[in-house]
């Protein structure tokens, strides 16, 4: 309930901010879906997952803010020593963000909290930075993962993205990250994936999706030794507001 509690104050102090600034827009989606495995920066952390979640966002004076949460519910977790469980996860996240015409600077913050209920629970944070272009219609972005908590063993991550419309109501996108693990020096994983937005009403859209990663490390060190190809499908609702 802390948690909770904790992600509807920076939701509304998201709101707070923008609502003394009449120029201001505050956007909202809320967002559901279930994929067959849950796929995280390459890794299978489980299977069956289903999600919700709900964002909200808005320029003030030229600054983009945005704050959120995520909950997410697996089956036959692996996550260090929680393995073959049930496993609840809810992530709190905000941004801070601004545009200086060469590039998009971008710094935000990640809590994520796993409950296996009886059996152990897990919270870790990360802060990020982030900078990101569009170059020939491609959004491409570099964002530098680090570790509150223990070891900062940090992650970076490539990410190449591109959508394309197809009719009013449908787009097609497709997208890569390449992961690297800063402190050991190697490639992690590499992820593509590749989606459709059918735009049913004004507001809500389908994405059916499907997205592989290609497992990139062999250091016996890291989440990534025993890690395999990974083929993933799944869908997503979402309405904006």
């Amino acid at each position: 309930m802390h948690t909770c509690r904790n992600t509807l104050g920076a939701l509304a102090a998201v709101s707070a901010l923008v609502a003394g600034n009449a120029m201001a827009e505050i956007e909202y989606e809320l967002h559901t879906g279930y994929s067959n495995e849950y796929l995280f920066r390459g890794l299978n952390l489980g299977q069956d997952l289903i999600e919700v979640g709900a964002d909200v966002k808005a320029d003030v004076s030229g600054v983009g803010l945005s704050a959120g949460v995520w909950y997410g519910s697996f089956d036959n977790a692996d996550l260090g020593d929680v393995r073959d469980l049930t496993v609840d996860e809810l992530d709190l996240y905000g941004q801070v963000s601004k545009n200086f015409g060469l590039l998009t600077g971008a710094i935000g913050y990640i809590y994520r909290y796993y409950d296996a209920h009886d059996d152990a629970s897990l919270g870790t944070q990360e802060v990020y930075f982030s900078v990101s272009r569009q170059i020939c219609g491609i959004d491409t972005s570099l964002t530098y993962f680090w570790g509150v908590e223990d070891d900062n063993d940090g992650y970076a991550e490539f990410a190449l993205g591109r959508s394309f419309e197809l009719s009013p109501c449908l787009a097609f996108n497709c997208g890569a990250k390449l992961g690297y693990l800063a402190e050991q020096g190697q490639l992690s994983a590499l992820t593509s994936k590749l989606s459709l937005d059918w735009g049913f009403t004004t507001t809500a859209t389908l994405s059916p999706f499907v997205a592989w990663s290609l497992a990139l490390s062999d250091d016996n060190d890291t989440a990534y030794s025993d890690s395999k190809n990974q083929v993933v499908g799944g869908v997503m609702l979402s309405v904006a507001f």
